[in-house]
């Protein structure tokens, strides 16, 4: 037996090929053949001209005379990395019919094979410009991506339908643009233009300038000025949508650039187009701008004013941003072209101090009162302090998931992190605004801050300067010296199990649960038509059943719950969201199971959930009489 076993390994030894001995390719090396970008000018202006009147497929014709520096290799590349994105999201797949040609004469070209963005071609001898004629093919169902033309508007984004030559600053590009409308419309862009009919002659600028002045038109609009540099530009699927507004509406809205501008003294803006959709029909956006911003909001902005809060601290939210992030952005995030990737790790600062001053400036100036930022604050501090990812997922990990999870749907949110740099870092700078009040004995505030890091350039300049995190540093210890850098370190790099909730114990309130939802929680249910049972069973449900969220060892997490099923029944009663509540609320005390029937594609089972704690939302209970710290900083200036 023992001679058999080694006379078998023996042939095994000889017929099989040892390991040295299969074939081991060697990769094909990647050379990279795209200029880099230079800080020179470009020799020539570019002339990009747009059909824009196809509404019923929402196919944009562009037609692109670009100048040559000379003949041979040259490189045209399509916007890939997109200011305020993050990420790389240009929409290249929508990029069709691309045609180049000197004179008459078509010259093939070649995508490149790592740059899928980038177009490689040969211009002929004696060839002083050629000219790209192409189609943006925007889509027509939400499954293809954002809807930007609708029956009644449009949101034109020059980077979608234009190209720019590889090895150039895009501020070095000069560039006009001519856009040809839909009979009757009028467009609105912070770039300026001369209009003759439904053509508009756009002010010749950088590429970089083009790129951050997108356009909204539209059948129905309406303007409204609220300031000698800032307007209010509104389009709307109807004309009584806009009919709606009302002075004291509008009126708020002026309070929010007051404020805005007593908050950071400068603009960075030598005009400001606030671009506003009230739209069921065309995509949501809140996308900033330099001298404009996007926004997408309900076609009840207006008409139900009292009621469409969510809305409402997102036009702050994008005016803050022409301060941080426009103007003051991240050192590793500003690029000097679309192509060059971009790094977010500065984007806690960027985003999560713009939200903190979203909120803010919506209490300052009447966009949202001080009860409803106080009630959207406890929904925030709630949902983090659930957030239970954090225990292995630091804060500064969550700058990159622009990039890491491009906005994708995920099973366990709560679990895997999210962008929680916006809303966890409002967290960080509320409890920063705490301390420097403690330090100052209240003579100064995270509003000394602000002036001092986004005001004090020169007013007008819509250029960019960066920061880094020593910036941030040494701005706060300009207000008040102390250990910053362990104060953000430690709530950004480290992992921890509560969310940073002293912003609120040391600014006079806490969050507290009780059984009744406060006013703005309750507006924030009916308005997303869901039943929000996060910080009880640890669940969210639309109301017809299907679970939205199941955070991560919560009764629903244990008792197997997750988002692909739906609930069909209650305690044996047919499914309604008031079921649901009601269930919660006759658990309490008891040791009865809630129990579900719940449907995954076409299984059937039934789950018990042993929870008896009862309804628990989010608010914040003021905790010393008299004017708290943070009834300060939500007061108007």
């Amino acid at each position: 037996m023992r001679r058999t076993l080694a006379f078998a390994a023996l042939l095994l030894a000889t017929t099989a090929p040892a390991a040295a001995q299969l074939s081991a390719p060697q990769p094909v090396p990647i050379v990279d053949t795209i200029p880099a970008a230079r800080d020179i000018d470009y020799p020539g202006t570019l002339r990009l001209t747009i059909d824009a009147t196809d509404v019923e497929q929402g196919i944009f014709r562009a037609t692109e005379t670009i100048p040559v520096p000379q003949a041979g290799h040259m490189v045209l590349l399509y916007p890939a990395w997109l200011p305020g994105k993050h990420a790389e999201r240009g929409e290249i797949e929508k990029l069709t019919g691309l045609t180049f040609r000197a004179g008459d004469t078509v010259i093939p070209w070649v995508r490149d094979a790592v740059d899928v963005y980038a177009f490689h071609i040969v211009v002929p001898e004696g060839v002083e410009e050629i000219t790209a004629e192409f189609q943006f093919t925007s889509a027509v169902s939400s499954n293809q991506g954002r809807i930007v033309v609708a029956p009644s508007m449009m949101n034109l984004q020059f980077p979608s339908m234009s190209l720019y030559p590889a090895g150039y600053f895009t501020r070095r590009i000069p560039i006009s643009a001519t856009v040809t409308y839909p009979e009757g419309w009028t467009a609105v862009s912070g770039l300026p233009a001369t209009r003759d009919g439904s053509t508009y002659t756009y002010e010749t600028a950088s590429y970089q300038v083009l790129v951050d002045s997108p356009v909204f038109a539209g059948a129905h609009y309406r303007e409204w000025e609220l300031s000698d540099r800032v307007d209010l530009n509104a389009f709307a699927d109807r004309p009584e949508m806009l009919e709606a507004a009302t002075p004291e509406m509008i009126a708020a809205h002026r309070r929010l650039v007051d404020q805005a501008i007593k908050l950071f003294g400068t603009q960075p803006y030598d005009q400001y187009e606030f671009l506003v959709a009230l739209t069921d029909e065309m995509g949501g956006i809140g996308l900033e701008h330099h001298r404009s911003s996007e926004n997408g909001v309900g076609v009840d902005y207006f008409s139900d004013w009292d009621n469409a809060l969510g809305d409402r601290d997102l036009l702050p939210h994008e005016f803050v941003h022409s301060w941080n992030g426009k103007y003051r952005r991240g050192a590793d995030l500003w690029t000097p072209d679309f192509r060059m990737p971009m790094r977010d790790t500065l984007l806690w600062m960027y985003e999560g101090q713009t939200q903190f001053w979203g909120y803010v400036l919506a209490a300052r100036s009447g966009m949202l009162s001080k009860d409803q930022v106080l009630g959207a604050l406890a929904n925030v501090a709630a949902a983090y302090d659930a957030r239970v990812g954090r225990r292995w997922r630091p804060l500064i990990d969550t700058t990159h998931d622009p990039i890491v999870a491009a906005r994708r749907p995920k099973p366990w949110t709560s679990w895997q992190r999210a962008e929680d740099y916006y809303n966890e870092g409002l967290l960080v700078w509320l409890e920063a605004d705490a301390k420097i009040r403690e330090l100052t004995n209240g003579r100064r505030s995270i509003d000394d801050f602000a002036s001092a890091f986004f005001g004090s350039g020169r007013d007008g300049d819509y250029g960019e300067v960066t920061y880094t995190f020593e910036d941030v540093v040494a701005t706060l210890n300009g207000v008040v010296e102390a250990d910053w850098t362990e104060f953000l370190t430690e709530r950004l790099m480290q992992t921890s199990d509560r969310a940073p909730l002293a912003g609120f114990t040391e600014n006079g309130y806490r969050l507290v649960y009780t059984d009744e939802p406060t006013p703005w929680f309750r507006n924030y249910q009916s308005s997303r038509n869901i039943a929000d049972h996060s910080y009880s069973l640890g669940l969210v449900t639309s109301r017809s059943g299907g679970i939205s969220s199941v955070i991560w060892d919560s009764p629903a997490f244990e008792a197997g719950l997750d988002v692909a099923d739906d609930i069909i029944a209650v305690n044996g009663n047919a499914w309604s969201a008031e079921a649901l509540t009601e269930a919660v609320r006759a658990a309490q005390g008891g040791t009865e199971p809630i129990r579900l029937l719940v449907k995954s594609g076409e299984r059937y089972r039934e789950v018990a959930i042993d929870y008896h704690n009862g309804l628990r939302y989010p608010r914040l209970e003021k905790t010393v009489s008299g004017v708290a710290g943070l009834d300060r900083l939500l007061a108007p200036r």
